[in-house]
């Protein structure tokens, strides 16, 4: 890792330290508490079920607000600006929507313990082992994607050894996780989702006051970049989007943003429909999504706006901003550690930098606790050792935790090799969810789909996904982890994230044909009475316990979209 400049200039003091050791006592404190109630499998994986909504729905987006939202979404928005929303408005809020009012009625409904167990429910088996398979390597890589960025942070504001700082964070999370579970890691997101909150506001509205508020901040993105990047317009969403725009287009936003990467992420990966799962009743699941969406339509204030903050600190020359260069642009990765290190005092510096460690460990335990309950119950239960009593699985999900942990280490290392972590996260997602959400697009909602069909367009996606990724690159690759491992570049992309988001159409698209045409030329072998309550047409329409209208999903989810369409408008 490379020395970064000025580390001598920065120094915590006690109160910085103490905030910072009392959230390590905390997180530590709620799993030594929630021990005595892990005693058996389904409390330790599943959080026995009983968690009410609001608590599963500020820990469905806490378990995002890791890794993938702080650093990523800063560094996308220094690189993108306020093109960047279309993460959330565009590319969340109607995929959890449509989770809360369609999918959660099936995933709870059918008492599948995890993701993959309901595509063999829907399935068959080999439709839920690719899928575990695959999923188990999907989180590992992004809990290691949550470590690298936290030990890179320990590095630069600190001064800490990258390596010695990796593994002590990864110590952290493997403790509570390994004593508490899943409700210790979902207790604790909704603490690191305030913390989070309270820790960057100072940083924004310090940040705005010192490039002279928003209009200040738009007059120097206008200006001349010192390498000779392109800011202006950075204020806006959708003016300045073309094909040529790094983010992919309005075709690469819409399709391969909206509809693939979203509704393939927010519908069908474990790490956050894990959290609804684990709500008291059908009601309070279906509300999980949606109590979530509230914070998620502003979390972009927090996150985004600092890495615009920094460009036009950069424009305008301001001496005492630095943000080291990596190839011909920005290691923009470290946008918010350097805004941190620039703007907050002693005190409020320490709460923002427990601020940042929290939103990565939510990220290392949110995938670390997917990643074991699919070990255990999927890829373990189902093909290694089955049959065995309830202890057994519960000490396997235990142990599974170390071995997770153990190997995210591994991956924070790939990590590195990119500027921009939200661009590797999103890689793999077109590689994973991709495929995968047209399996389900087809199987909840058409009851001809076949195992096959599902297997077979899973198996046939995911291998188009590499071929793409091998015949392309973005522009100024300089490793073959982005792409061109063929030897032969058909096309460029100018930029990762355009790749990204075409490698998931692509991926989807050959995915929906292949299993439409084999489930149309394989026999069904699933009677209607088998897909009760799997498939849309066959299940009763779910009845709602709410006490109040204003309660009901139906209603928060018509608010949440209006909400999002109003904030869209705003900032065209």
């Amino acid at each position: 890792m490379e020395t970064l400049p000025n580390l001598e200039q920065f120094n915590l003091t006690w109160i910085d330290y103490s905030i910072m050791i009392i959230y390590f006592a905390f997180v530590l404190g709620i799993g030594w508490a929630l021990k005595k109630y892990m005693k058996n499998a389904t409390d330790f994986l599943e959080a026995g079920r009983s968690l009410p909504a609001w608590v599963t729905g500020l820990a469905f987006i806490s378990a995002n607000l890791g890794a993938l939202e702080v650093i990523g979404m800063a560094a996308s928005g220094a690189k993108y600006g306020m093109a960047t929303v279309h993460f959330y408005w565009i590319g969340a809020i109607p995929a959890m929507i449509f989770l809360a009012i369609f999918m959660m009625p099936f995933y709870y409904g059918s008492k599948a313990r995890s993701v993959p167990e309901y595509l063999k429910l829907r399935f068959d088996e080999k439709t839920r082992g690719f899928n575990a398979f695959s999923f188990a390597i999907m989180t590992i890589f992004a809990s290691g994607i949550s470590m690298y960025a936290l030990a890179l942070l320990m590095e630069t504001l600190l001064g800490w050894n990258f390596h010695m700082s990796l593994f002590i964070s990864a110590f952290i999370v493997l403790i509570y996780t390994y004593l508490g579970g899943l409700s210790s890691a979902i207790y604790n997101e909704v603490l690191q989702f305030f913390l989070i909150v309270i820790g960057f506001l100072p940083l924004v509205i310090i940040g705005l006051i010192k490039v002279g508020g928003w209009d200040g901040m738009v007059n120097k993105l206008a200006m001349p970049n010192p390498l000779g990047l392109d800011t202006s317009g950075f204020d806006h969403s959708w003016q300045n989007i073309s094909p040529e725009h790094p983010m992919g287009g309005w075709i690469g936003i819409f399709f391969g943003l909206g509809f693939v990467l979203s509704f393939g992420y927010w519908c069908t990966n474990f790490l956050v429909v894990q959290r609804a799962m684990a709500a008291g009743s059908m009601s309070d699941a279906r509300k999980t999504p949606l109590i979530g969406a509230f914070p998620k339509m502003f979390i972009p204030f927090l996150v985004i706006i600092p890495g615009m903050i920094a460009m036009a600190l950069l424009n305008s020359g301001d001496e005492t901003f630095h943000l080291p260069a990596k190839g011909s642009s920005y290691d923009y990765d470290l946008v918010i550690p350097m805004m941190l290190k620039r703007f907050l005092p002693t005190g409020v510096l320490g709460l923002g930098l427990t601020a940042l460690m929290a939103s990565f460990m939510s990220g290392m335990a949110g995938n670390v606790t997917a990643f074991n309950t699919v070990f255990t119950y999927d890829i373990y239960q189902s093909y290694l050792v089955p049959g065995k009593s309830d202890s057994h699985y519960l000490r396997v999900g235990q142990l599974t935790t170390i071995f997770g942990v153990l190997v995210s280490i591994l991956t924070a290392y790939v990590a590195a090799m990119f500027n921009n972590i939200m661009d590797f996260l999103q890689l793999i997602f077109a590689f994973i969810n991709a495929p995968l959400f047209a399996a389900f697009l087809m199987g909840m909602f058409t009851k001809r789909t076949t195992g096959h069909g599902a297997f077979w367009g899973l198996l046939t996606g995911t291998f188009s996904a590499g071929l793409v990724h091998g015949f392309t690159q973005p522009v100024g690759a300089e490793s073959l982890v982005k792409g061109g491992w063929t030897g032969t570049v058909l096309q460029t992309f100018p930029s990762e994230m355009a790749q990204n988001f075409w490698i998931a159409i692509i991926a989807f698209s050959v995915a929906l044909v292949a299993t439409i045409v084999i489930s149309l030329l394989t026999k069904r072998t699933k009677t209607d009475e088998e897909l009760r309550g799997l498939v849309y047409q066959l299940t009763p329409k779910t009845i709602d316990d709410s006490k109040h209208w204003y309660h009901r999903p139906g209603f928060l989810a018509w608010v949440v979209g209006i909400i999002a369409v109003i904030l869209s408008i705003i900032f065209w």
